[in-house]
């Protein structure tokens, strides 16, 4: 028993920085179980920060104006997710969703939909000051919209082209970290695959990624993949496939299949990377459950289209056949999640939604139900249709980074998903500690060096001297997610300390009143 202490003690040398001479410090963490974010095994240290960065890691001494002690806690980097939409942040700029799960660095304007302006965006989040550091995307959908108006169903002009090569270089410029599409979205489900590359070629020579929302994730995402890799080798540039996921029963079982195709496209010599959210429903609007075809043109045309016999007769039964390809049955997999027109449907499945509305919910009637919902605005939805065992497998893959697929959320409002307030803690908690699917330094690998790394987020992710001192303070046996489909405003638990850029946003469970979050540009 006497052995013991002389031991730890040994190891801890060998495993961590030196002791250093006696020196004062902003902040020091004493005796927490560090996970270096690197994918090692953790081991007992102190840290210590200066300004906004770690100087040094080991058995330390010295004095500090804070000091935090950390003893039977983990300490590992603040956590990177690499997919937001956060576009509102400095409406909501203290970001407690994100801080409350371990999230202080968010990249934003995924699935094509950014701030146009970077440049303003990024003065924007200065000027306000916001919990969390924030990188953008710049999106298709948004440069196609602005340069092409409503007219999407055709390919870009020269002279369009040439404009939304302008937009994409300038935001480059400001600071943005690559390029975006939403390929299930409009305008850019009807844009064409050189277009992407023409635009791609353009974050790539300013050393961007290409993320992408694909046009598949269901029985067509082998033929997505495709795409993407070829947008990946004709662009020269690393490509991010977004949410990976098996969307709906005739999908299923595929994980494996995929994942294969994913390390042959890399083995060949195609960076491309992987992004996954710990749920197994997806969340998007309500409208994109009808045709993009009879959505094009804006809110009159579709009205029009509506109140044609022939077109209305189209849209319908091409509804009814995507559901039966996807082996759905009706419509009950769809959830509303907000829609302001009527928030009584909040909460309520298109099923119950069309019960309230008109009285009955046959398919006919539910479809009735979505054509209406799209008419009076549009609904934002949450989309039970992946299995738990597709999950786990890409959850298992070395390359997987974790990212929430969620905005800001303001507190009570509506119905969104319970990925916004929980996945992080969801995956420490149900896939680490519960199911054992992955360990918890492989986690914390995964949420922070892998996706800092992989958007070239330079000296975030990790916990090394000269790093950001962007930290995370939490109880691996306590960590959980309380928040639930029916049930979603609640944040995430075990997390008691976090600090953004060496100050501290949450002590000891509770809120400062710091917003040291800033922008963070492509490096």
């Amino acid at each position: 028993m006497r052995r013991r202490p002389a031991l730890a003690f040994l190891t801890l040398l060998l495993v961590a920085t030196p002791a250093l001479p006696a020196q004062d410090y902003d902040l020091l963490i004493r005796g927490g179980r560090v996970i270096d974010g690197t994918g090692r095994a953790a081991y007992a240290g102190d840290i210590a920060v200066r300004g906004d960065r770690i100087v040094a890691l080991g058995a330390l001494t010295g004095t500090a104006r804070t000091t935090i002690e950390a003893n039977g806690l983990v300490v590992a980097p603040g956590f990177v997710d690499v997919h937001t939409h956060s576009e509102d942040i400095t409406d909501l700029p203290v970001a407690e969703n994100f801080l409350r799960m371990g999230v202080t660095t968010i990249v934003t304007g995924n699935c094509g939909g950014s701030k146009l302006n970077v440049g303003e965006f990024f003065d924007a989040i200065v000027k306000t000051g916001v919990g969390v550091n924030v990188a953008t995307l710049i999106g298709h959908n948004t440069v196609r919209g602005q340069v092409m108006g409503g007219s999407f169903a055709r390919p870009p002009t020269a002279e369009e082209l040439d404009q939304m090569r302008a937009h994409v270089g300038q935001a480059m410029k400001d600071g943005a970290v690559g390029l975006s599409t939403g390929l299930i979205y409009l305008p850019g489900t009807f844009a064409k695959t050189d277009e992407i590359v023409a635009l791609a070629k353009v974050a790539s020579a300013h050393g961007g990624v290409y993320a992408s929302h694909m046009r598949s994730e269901s029985t067509g995402i082998v033929k997505a993949l495709e795409e993407l890799a070829t947008i990946a080798r004709e662009a020269r540039i690393p490509a991010e496939v977004s949410h990976l996921k098996l969307s709906g029963p005739s999908a299923w079982g595929r994980a494996d299949e995929i994942l294969a195709w994913l390390d042959r496209a890399r083995a060949e010599g195609l960076a491309i990377t992987h992004d996954q959210y710990a749920y197994t429903a997806s969340s998007t609007g309500i409208s994109t459950l009808i045709a993009a075809e009879f959505r094009e043109g804006g809110d009159q045309r579709y009205r029009e289209r509506l109140a044609d016999p022939a077109t209305k007769a189209r849209m319908i039964a091409e509804m009814k056949e995507s559901i039966a390809k996807g082996k759905r049955g009706d419509y009950s997999y769809a959830v509303v999640a907000s829609f302001r027109a009527d928030k009584r449907l909040n909460g309520k499945n298109i099923k119950q939604a069309a019960l309230l509305l008109r009285g009955a919910d046959t398919l006919d009637d539910q479809i009735e139900t979505v054509l209406d919902i799209h008419a009076r605005g549009g609904a934002q939805g949450v989309f039970h249709g992946m299995s738990e065992p597709d999950l786990k497998k890409f959850l298992a893959h070395p390359l997987t980074m974790i990212a929430s697929d969620s905005g800001v959320r303001r507190f009570g409002d509506a119905v969104p998903h319970p990925r916004g307030y929980g996945n992080n803690a969801r995956v420490l908690a149900r896939y680490v500690r519960d199911q054992k699917v992955i360990t918890l330094e492989d986690a914390v690998r995964k949420m922070s060096a892998l996706p800092a790394a992989t958007f070239h987020l330079k000296d975030r992710g990790e916990l090394r001297p000269g790093a950001v001192a962007d930290l995370v303070i939490f109880d691996p046996e306590k960590v959980n997610d309380p928040s639930t489909y029916d049930d979603p405003h609640h944040y995430a638990v075990g997390f008691r300390d976090v600090i953004v850029n060496g100050v501290p946003v949450i002590r000891e469970t509770k809120l400062t009143e710091a917003r040291p979050g800033r922008p963070v540009k492509r490096q």
